[in-house]
């Protein structure tokens, strides 16, 4: 499944907001309602390491993100808008680094990425990509595919997969961005 998402990535990336096809919507919609496992995440950074069980309660904001990713770095002040606009109401983000480049994964570039960016919240990586391909799981247990690995999880209160923004970037002003805050302010409320 890998290879084929670095065959899409590799032909998506650009620096336009992408225009999301409607087998990557299928895709995306296929995840929602499902609950997803926990996560296997390492060298937590701005955070104790934490378990996705303990965040019941709180709605929870997941997005996988990389170095050297034009959607990733546009991407990163929403991220920031939302943890510091939500936080304090029961919103916690968390990025999920999950290594694309041809090099071994070097800890110093993760690091310095999440501070190039402006994380604060926690982040985190996902080593051999082993949380991102079980996340990926429709009702059915069924790969499911949204052509990219930038993908943005939002978990209700019980830990049920409520939203998804299929991959890309999403920058205030789109209509990804206007979803995502619809959809944080109306989990928060329930």
């Amino acid at each position: 499944m890998r290879a084929a998402l670095l065959l899409v990535i590799a032909a998506a990336c650009g620096t336009s907001a992408p225009k999301h096809t409607s087998v990557e919507a299928a895709g995306a919609a296929a995840l929602v309602g499902t609950t997803p496992p926990a996560w296997r995440a390492e060298r937590w950074m701005n955070s104790e390491p934490l378990e996705l069980a303990a965040l019941r309660g709180k709605v929870v904001l997941v997005r996988w993100w990389t170095a050297g990713c034009p959607f990733c770095s546009t991407t990163a002040p929403a991220l920031r808008t939302f943890a510091e606009n939500y936080g304090a109401r029961g919103l916690t983000v968390i990025g999920m680094y999950h290594h694309k480049e041809a090099t071994a994964f070097d800890p110093a570039v993760y690091e310095a990425t999440a501070k190039q960016y402006g994380f604060t919240f926690p982040v985190a990586f996902d080593p051999d990509w082993g949380t991102l391909e079980s996340w990926l799981k429709d009702k059915d247990g069924k790969e499911v595919t949204t052509g990219w690995t930038s993908i943005t999880f939002l978990l209700d209160k019980q830990g049920v997969i409520r939203h998804v923004h299929p991959g890309g970037s999403y920058t205030k002003g789109q209509p990804g961005y206007a979803a995502m805050t619809a959809s944080i302010e109306r989990l928060l409320a329930e």
